[in-house]
C-alpha cells in the first residue's frame, strides 16, 4: 500500500448514543486508543449537538465518518411513495449533518430499512431507491460528500447483499461520488471468499467495516483476515478502515436492537479497541511487505 490507511472505529465501541457527554467520551477515547477516525452512526442526530461534535473532533485531529440504515417506516426501497418520501428526507438530513461535521463520507444501509424483509425487493421499490440516491449524490457533490453502499447480509437488507449487486446499483445510479462499502462480517455470510468481491470491486471501494464473524475481538473467530488484507494491498485500497463490534456491554436504544446485539462479546471496550488497532496495524504491513 502506497499511503497509510486512516484506522477508524466505530462509536457504539465505547458509547450507546451521541448527547454531547457521549460524544466527548468517544473522541476521549478514540484519541487515546490511537485512532485517526471516529465513525457516528445517525441513528439518533436529533440529539447530536453538530457544532459543538465538529470541534471536539477537530481538537483531537479526528477525522469523522458517518453511517446509518433506515426504518421500515421511511424506507427509500418501498413501493409506498409516502414512505420512499420520509426516507428521502432522513437522508437529506443526514447530509447536511454530515456537511456540518466537516465529514465527507455518508455511508452504510442509504437504500433501505435496516432489518429482516419478509419479500423479495421490487422492480418498482429498486427504482425508487436510484432516483432517490441518485438525487442525493448530485446533492452530496456539491458538499464534497461521498455516498457509500455498505454491503449488507440477508438478514439486514433485501436490496444489496453481494458485491456484485452494490456495484449493479452503483452503476445504475450513475454518480461518481458513490463508491462501494465492504464489511468482513456481512461478507462472511453472503460471499464465497474474502479476496473476489474486493478484486471484482477494485478502486470503486471507498470504505472498508472490520468486524469478526461474531462481532467480538478481532483474530478470534473464523474470518480470513490474511487474506482479505492482501487482496486490499492487491488493488492499493488507502481508504478508512474501520473497526466495527458490538456487544450488549454498551448499548443504543435503536441500533443494537436493529442488529441483534443480544450477547455480551466483550465488557472492555478499551482493550477491545487497543487490541483491535494493533490486528489492523499489523495485517497491513504483512500485506504490504507480501505486496512489495
Amino acid at each position: 500500500m502506497t499511503a497509510r490507511n486512516p484506522i477508524g472505529v466505530h462509536a457504539l465501541v465505547w458509547v450507546g448514543g451521541t448527547r454531547p457527554d457521549e460524544i466527548a467520551e468517544a473522541v476521549r477515547r478514540t484519541r487515546a486508543a490511537g485512532f485517526d477516525l471516529l465513525e457516528l452512526s445517525l441513528h439518533e442526530m436529533e440529539v447530536l449537538d453538530v457544532a459543538d461534535t465538529r470541534r471536539a473532533l477537530q481538537d483531537a485531529g479526528l477525522q469523522v465518518a458517518c453511517s446509518r440504515g433506515l426504518a421500515f417506516d421511511a424506507d427509500v426501497s418501498s413501493d409506498d411513495p409516502e414512505v420512499v418520501a420520509r426516507g428521502a428526507a432522513i437522508l437529506q438530513d443526514s447530509l447536511e449533518v454530515v456537511a456540518g461535521l466537516g465529514g465527507s463520507v455518508l455511508t452504510g444501509a442509504l437504500y433501505s430499512a435496516l432489518g429482516k424483509y419478509g419479500r423479495p425487493l421490487t422492480s418498482a421499490g429498486r427504482a425508487n431507491v436510484v432516483a432517490v440516491l441518485r438525487d442525493l449524490a448530485r446533492e452530496a457533490a456539491g458538499r464534497d460528500v461521498t455516498l457509500g453502499l455498505e454491503i449488507c447480509n440477508r438478514y439486514e437488507t433485501n436490496v444489496i447483499n453481494t458485491a456484485r449487486d452494490a456495484l449493479r446499483l452503483a452503476d445504475d445510479i450513475g454518480e461518481d461520488n458513490v463508491m462501494i462499502h465492504l464489511d468482513t462480517y456481512h461478507m462472511n455470510i453472503e460471499e464465497s471468499d474474502f479476496v473476489t468481491p474486493v478484486l471484482e470491486v477494485g478502486d470503486r471501494l471507498g470504505y472498508v467495516h472490520i468486524g469478526e464473524n461474531h462481532r467480538g475481538y478481532l483474530g478470534s473467530g473464523s474470518i480470513d483476515f490474511p487474506a482479505f488484507f492482501h487482496a486490499l494491498a492487491t488493488i492499493g485500497f488507502d481508504g478508512p478502515i474501520t473497526f466495527e463490534s458490538f456487544s450488549s456491554a454498551v448499548v443504543s436504544p435503536t441500533l443494537s436492537n436493529d442488529l441483534a446485539v443480544w450477547r455480551s462479546l466483550w465488557t472492555d471496550g478499551d482493550d477491545l479497541a487497543r487490541r483491535a488497532h494493533q490486528f489492523i496495524e499489523t495485517h497491513l504491513a504483512a500485506a504490504a511487505s507480501i505486496s512489495a
